[in-house]
């Protein structure tokens, strides 16, 4: 029973819960507390609801050396002892993204914004490391919309995603530097300048990173030239 007075959802559970694990020095409670939000009855036709859910709890668990089963059932494991053991095990990323194909250049970035939800900083670091990886691919070291007319051009090009031989494979190619412009100029650049505090942005990250994967395996077939800068 809840008699903390406490006017938040969380901070009444939390109270709940350090009371009851001052008094029996138990966390049987919380354990039960979880198999019953997170009984897999619960969650008929919404099976990625549940599955998001557990890999979030397993995260947290990790370091306890416990792991709760998709049969609703708490078990044993090994200890996590760092971020990254914790990261690797639960594998969160692929569950926040149902599914869709994150590119390993995005996660080489962003990775650990991703396993403790700070999209605003995933979707900024991510960006970034999208202009490096043009950087090392054409040596060229300017960034933003400068960087991409430098690498782009279609008079000039140092890096191009087809042969380049027809009106058609031209206008990809343009179509391309004109989408890589446009992730700077629509989500890199914004966030540079705002705050997180006043950042909207959570519910389109998915689709930002999903675009920015997008770019990334387009650069994987990118052709070299031959050209100089």
């Amino acid at each position: 029973m809840d008699t903390s007075g406490l006017s938040t959802k969380w901070r009444r559970l939390y109270a709940i819960f350090l009371d009851l694990q001052n008094k029996y020095n138990c966390s049987n409670h919380i354990l039960d507390f979880i198999q019953a939000f997170l009984n897999p009855t619960r969650f008929v036709g919404k099976s990625q609801d549940f599955e998001y859910h557990r890999h979030e709890l397993n995260a947290i668990l990790a370091f306890s050396g416990l792991e709760y089963g998709p049969d609703g059932q708490f078990r044993e494991c090994k200890t996590a002892k760092t971020l990254e053991e914790a990261e690797r095990r639960v594998q969160t990323i692929k569950t926040k993204f149902q599914g869709r194909p994150i590119h390993p250049e995005v996660l080489k970035y962003c990775r650990s914004e991703l396993f403790q939800d700070n999209y605003f900083h995933a979707v900024f670091e991510a960006t970034k490391g999208l202009a490096q990886r043009i950087r090392d691919l054409s040596g060229i070291s300017a960034d933003g919309a400068v960087l991409v007319d430098r690498v782009f051009s279609i008079e000039r090009p140092l890096l191009a995603i087809n042969t380049l031989r027809t009106d058609t494979e031209r206008t990809e190619h343009k179509g391309f530097a004109a989408l890589l412009k446009g992730c700077f100029g629509a989500i890199r650049n914004p966030l540079a300048h705002e705050p997180k505090i006043l950042w909207d942005g959570e519910d389109d990250a998915a689709d930002y990173l999903s675009l920015i994967s997008l770019l990334h395996r387009k650069l994987d077939n990118c052709i070299p030239t031959g050209k100089r800068p």
